[in-house]
């Protein structure tokens, strides 16, 4: 039985998709339409995500050790005032990823949610992360906004800065017009 030898050309091309793949695999991406799922409010108690299909929300999906990342963008957005009819924020905590103790974490949370009189969910086993695709969140934040449509009208990981966070302001301007 003659054996065919293999291209390393090939191997490499083969491997490069693969890695695309996966890469696209855990990829949450504007215009995809999520579904609510249920995690844990700020004393630990189940909650579906809130205000979903109402209206355009912000999550700010942070793992607590990194829970201040964007308050940059959260400081232009409340700045704005936008009303509460056609827009709202919440923040959702990323337990699962955090060295942090729970108890101070819920503690931090009591702080954001005097600061910026919003929402703060908890997230204790990468529920969410899972379920929309979020890929490694350990030490970030991933900024998303949903439509009233549920369908992502942004997504960003990492520190929202700059330029960035007028174009969101603007973005949120133009969607809620």
């Amino acid at each position: 039985m003659k054996l065919i030898k293999r291209s390393p050309i090939i191997a490499v091309i083969v491997a490069m998709a693969l890695c695309l793949g996966v890469a696209v695999a855990y990829a949450l991406t504007v215009g995809q339409t999520v579904q609510n799922v249920e995690l844990r409010d700020a004393k630990n108690n189940p909650t579906m995500i809130p205000l979903l299909g109402t209206k355009l929300v912000s999550i700010f999906y942070n793992d607590a050790d990194a829970a201040d990342l964007n308050d940059p963008l959260a400081d232009a957005l409340k700045a704005k005032n936008f009303p509460k009819e056609k827009y709202e924020g919440m923040g959702i905590a990323n337990l699962k990823d955090s060295k942090a103790p729970n108890f101070i974490i819920r503690k931090i949370i009591q702080g954001k949610i005097e600061k910026y009189n919003s929402i703060i969910l908890t997230d204790p086993d990468l529920i969410l992360a899972k379920a929309w695709d979020l890929g490694d969140c350990n030490n970030t934040s991933v900024v998303i906004f949903i439509g009233k449509d549920m369908k992502v009208k942004y997504v960003h990981k990492g520190a929202v800065r700059g330029a960035e966070i007028d174009k969101v302001v603007k973005m949120v301007e133009d969607l809620i017009k």
